[in-house]
């Protein structure tokens, strides 16, 4: 797609928003089914910084600011510009999520994205960190009590009137396990040395029961919103059975400290997790799903399978978004917009997220056929 100036893009539409209503509580009772929004609201799992950027800086006429370590003054601009984009961009909160720093093996490449000046990073599926018992015993875990939770508390207190604050520990359980113990090790691990799967997992999960434990405790939260992604296109990761065993016992346990907390267990998992999506919705307790594929299952098809127990959360493919014409991805919106929202339980948005390969003048022509 020809790249066109942002301003050009957006003469016609009504974003960046002038004055925004956000009503997270509203979002809220939409997601769970308690009211009916005469239009869907949005919704966002992550949005790359080369996507935002150029947002903040050419439309929204804000400086963009690198956060430094402990400089207070770089940090909070940094947050500021955060709030000030998911608010202008017209949703009713903030998602954001932070991780532990677990030692895990990654690859880097340059990222081939345009605007991008920085590299990709993607697990290293062949060598984890653990791979034997004493590799086990050897392992440095990180500790809950020395993580820094203040972009947490800095966007907690200072969201705009209406706004809440979406967030989770960055990395479900799954998702730790197959980096840990790199994907192979771990299928290979299954079989050879099941208990030591089980530690890691008791390990990773203790850790982010007291991470929850934290986040819980933020005034504006409205949802625990994590990603663990279980599956790829045509099954899960791994098997239902050991997904079971080792995985959802925690995602169970962590609903069940939102809904003590009285607020919704939303989950982002990308892939084929149909073998386990009794599970999710009635072992698990989850209140809504997101991350959805056209190849595997559109959001529309999920939305009449599921949508009168749990809420469907975005959908339009990244594929789309990606590739599509402007025009097209309008239609697109517009047509799962129909499908979807006279039921209700639903929020329109990115079937996975937007990356940085998703073009700036794509997102905002999604976001304005969603605010109109």
């Amino acid at each position: 797609m020809k790249h066109i100036e942002l301003k050009e893009v957006v003469k016609d539409y009504c974003i960046p928003l002038d004055n925004p209503n956000p009503d997270a509580d509203r979002f809220i009772r939409c997601m769970v089914g308690e009211e009916k929004c005469k239009k869907p609201p949005m919704v966002e799992y992550l949005v790359d910084a080369v996507v935002m950027r150029p947002i903040i800086t050419d439309l929204l006429d804000r400086e963009w600011v690198i956060p430094k370590p402990d400089d207070r003054e770089s940090q909070a601009a940094y947050w500021d510009n955060v709030i000030e984009f998911w608010y202008r961009m017209g949703y009713d909160f903030v998602r954001l999520e932070l991780s532990l720093p677990f030692h895990e093996h990654h690859l880097l490449t340059k990222d081939t994205a345009p605007r991008s000046e920085g590299d990709r990073a993607w697990a290293d599926e062949h060598s984890g960190t653990v791979m034997t018992w004493e590799n086990f015993e050897k392992y440095q875990w990180p500790r809950v009590e020395e993580a820094d939770f203040s972009p947490y508390e800095y966007v907690d207190s200072h969201l705009p009137d209406g706004m809440g604050i979406m967030t989770s520990h960055a990395g479900g359980i799954c998702e730790h396990l197959t980096w840990i113990m790199s994907y192979e090790g771990l299928c290979l691990a299954l079989y050879d040395a099941p208990d030591l799967v089980e530690a890691v997992c008791e390990r990773l999960g203790t850790l982010m029961e007291s991470y929850y434990e934290r986040l819980l405790k933020l005034e504006n939260l409205i949802a625990l919103f994590p990603g663990d992604d279980m599956g790829f296109r045509t099954a899960t990761l791994i098997s239902p059975d050991d997904l079971r065993k080792y995985i959802l016992p925690w995602h169970r346990r962590f609903a069940k400290m939102a809904h003590a907390r009285g607020v919704p267990y939303f989950l982002h998992s990308c892939g084929n997790v149909g073998a386990i999506m009794e599970d999710l919705i009635g072992y698990v307790g989850i209140d809504g799903k997101h991350s959805f594929e056209d190849v595997i299952l559109p959001a529309s098809e999920s939305h009449s399978r599921y949508g009168d127990r749990i809420a469907t959360l975005g959908g339009v493919d990244v594929h789309i978004l990606s590739n599509a014409e402007p025009e097209d991805v309008r239609k697109y919106v517009r047509n799962l917009i129909n499908a979807c929202a006279p039921t209700g339980r639903f929020a329109i948005g990115s079937g996975n997220s937007i990356p940085s390969y998703v073009s700036a003048e794509n997102y905002l022509t999604m976001l304005d056929e969603a605010l109109r």
